[in-house]
Formats: structure tokens, sequence, C-alpha cells
């Protein structure tokens, strides 16, 4: 048998990440710090017509917002591709969610620990849709950091949903999140299969 061609003629496997969270988190910058094309970004600036809808006191810094998602594409290994959509985080965009994660295998949650409460609305989201999910707790620079398991106990985590720190801005920490939420939901994916068996 021919190994080489064997391997050449095998197609690579392609599956859908969704990357979730409140405004400004992070969502769009950990898309674009980790894919290899030049990430679609649908952003708008941030108005005066803001005012009174969305809550810009944490994020005063933040000039624009994802107004549909944020899309790229990273090559984990020759045979599997990931496609990244990054969701809006304002809660006026939200009803585009159903639709961002349709054929999705998973998604990360990403939280600012300054922010802890704009993370439960992510969080039974993703339950409610039975969605296998990890979450990234973005450390940004100059910010308080919380152990990993305090960060659990404060978001009511349940004990076999996966809570890892993430640099947004790094790559290589981006790309791990990645590997982890694949890793996560082919777990769960294979869980529910031999439950189904039996």
């Amino acid at each position: 048998m021919d190994y080489a061609r064997s391997s050449a003629s095998r197609s690579a496997a392609s599956t859908k990440i969704v990357v979730a969270g409140g405004f400004g988190v992070g969502k769009t910058t950990l898309v674009g710090s980790v894919s290899e094309i030049v990430p679609l970004r649908t952003e708008a600036l941030v108005t005066n017509e803001s005012e009174g809808v969305d809550n810009l006191d944490a994020v005063p810094s933040k000039h624009t917002t994802t107004v549909a998602m944020d899309f790229g594409r990273i090559t984990l290994a020759e045979d599997l591709v990931l496609y990244l959509f990054g969701t809006p985080g304002q809660r006026r965009f939200w009803f585009m969610w159903d639709d961002l994660c349709l054929g999705a295998i998973g998604a990360i949650v990403l939280v600012d620990t300054a922010r802890l409460d704009e993370a439960f609305s992510p969080l039974d989201y993703f339950e409610a849709k039975g969605l296998p999910f990890i979450v990234c707790v973005n450390e940004f620079e100059g910010g308080q950091r919380f152990a990993m398991h305090d960060v659990a106990a404060a978001l009511a985590l349940p004990p076999h949903v996966p809570i890892i720190p993430v640099d947004a801005r790094n790559r290589e920490s981006a790309k791990a999140a990645l590997v982890r939420v694949t890793e996560y939901s082919l777990e769960r994916l294979s869980q529910a299969v031999s439950a189904g068996a039996s």
C-alpha cells in the first residue's frame, strides 16, 4: 500500500468553534491573534447612540464593537481545520447566536474577572443548548489574578466544565484554548455515543 498517496488523498476534517462572551471581553482579539487568515470582522464604531443601551463603564477605551460576527481559521493538524466564529457581545445582537452556533461542536466562553456577572448569560445559553463549552479567563494586563477553582466556584460551574486562563492577545495561549475545547467537545461526543449505544 502506498501510504504517502493515502495520506495525501485523505481530506482534512473541518469543524466549527464558537467564541462567545460579554461585551469587550476579548473575543475579536482572540480570533484575530490565532487566525492563519486575515480575520473577517464586522465591527462598527461605538457612538453616542450606545449611551443608555450599552454599559461602557468597564471598557472606556473600546471604540468599536462586533455587530455580526468575527471569523477566522486555524489548522491544528494537517487533517484538522477549525473555523472560528466570534459572537457579538452586546445583548441587542444576541439573536444572532443561534445561527452562529449551527453546526458547532463546541464553544469557548471568554470571561473577564472584573465583570463576572456578564458571564452568566452566555454560560446559561450554552448549557441550555447542550453545546459543550469551556471557560477561558482572559488575563488582561494589569488585571487581578484569581485561582481557576475560585473563578469556577464564583460562576457555579459544573465540575466537568474545564476552566483555563488565556491571554487573548497571545497566539500560543489562544491556540491552547482551541485545542482544549476541541478535545473536550470530542470527549463529550464520545460519551454521548457510548451512552446511546448502551
